[in-house]
């Protein structure tokens, strides 16, 4: 059995809070290079070219990549032989939410309840899903997720007769109906399966992919190359000012599902992608 105070918890994720919002990821960084490269639109390439001066920016002046620094969401994978101490994990983690957001000057979205909407003035708390895995160590992910991209994202509780056509119209559905609002070019994750709440959290957990990786699976890599191509054929484009480059990626998880069912998530993100990674 592996001790692990909280407080290495708390320390990493507010360090985490204030990277993911100032440093894209390399793979990020990579598939918009690559994707100004391939965007036929002089206007998409001005567009390529502002967003990669905007991450310039934010890298060497640590500014925000973007004003909505999101609300944190934490995929915490903990190793079955892990004990933790030092207090309770879910405090630890808000706690470094609260600091990485105060001490970082990140922007304070979030609101203590739907519907009164008063500010909680430190971005806490967070969503956080949990996962217990062999081993001794700790895999935190941390992805602040903006909500233009989010309130474009998507269930679809289809029938099992739709099938992969069925799905595939369900994912470019969504892509067309956010048009320009999820902030192209996006990142599209992808839940088949499940239940109803378990498509969306695939989804949610496949935008932290890393771009250009696809599914193990043969199927699902072929649909996820196929709507690549099909979502960059809208014409979208960068920023939704036109052009061919409207994803960057497209990342499908799957899950058995019920026999008089077929759950699809698609959860869309915007250029940015933020997530960034850490093994204690």
């Amino acid at each position: 059995m592996r001790e692990i105070s909280v407080k290495e918890i708390t320390k990493n994720i507010s360090e985490m809070c204030i990277e993911a919002n100032h440093c894209l990821s390399e793979d990020m960084q990579k598939a918009l290079s690559d994707a100004q490269q391939k965007e036929r639109s002089q206007l998409g390439k001005q567009i390529f070219e502002q967003l990669k001066e905007n991450m310039r920016i934010a890298r060497e002046d640590m500014i925000p990549i973007c004003q909505d620094t999101g609300m944190a969401v934490v995929f915490m994978e903990i190793g079955q032989e892990v004990h933790f101490t030092d207090g309770v994990l879910e405090d630890a983690i808000n706690e470094g939410i609260r600091r990485g957001y105060i001490d970082g000057y990140l922007r304070k979205s979030v609101v203590k309840d739907p519907l009164i909407r008063e500010n909680t003035k430190d971005n806490t708390p967070g969503i956080v899903h949990y996962s217990v895995v062999p081993g001794d160590h700790v895999r935190i992910t941390l992805a602040p997720k903006g909500f233009g991209s989010e309130n474009m994202s998507r269930v679809f509780m289809l029938k099992p007769a739709d099938g992969i056509e069925g799905v595939k119209n369900a994912i470019l559905e969504a892509v067309k109906d956010a048009g320009p609002n999820a902030c192209p070019p996006i990142v599209v994750g992808v839940g088949i399966g499940g239940t109803f709440e378990k498509c969306a959290l695939m989804a949610k957990h496949a935008l932290t992919r890393e771009v250009g990786v696809h599914s193990t699976i043969p199927y699902v890599k072929e649909m996820e190359e196929e709507l690549l191509d099909r979502i960059n054929r809208t014409g979208i484009g960068p920023g939704g000012l036109g052009g061919v480059m409207t994803a960057l990626a497209v990342n499908v998880e799957t899950y058995p599902t019920h026999i008089a069912g077929l759950p699809v998530g698609i959860n869309i993100c915007c250029h940015v992608n933020r997530h960034c990674v850490r093994e204690i």
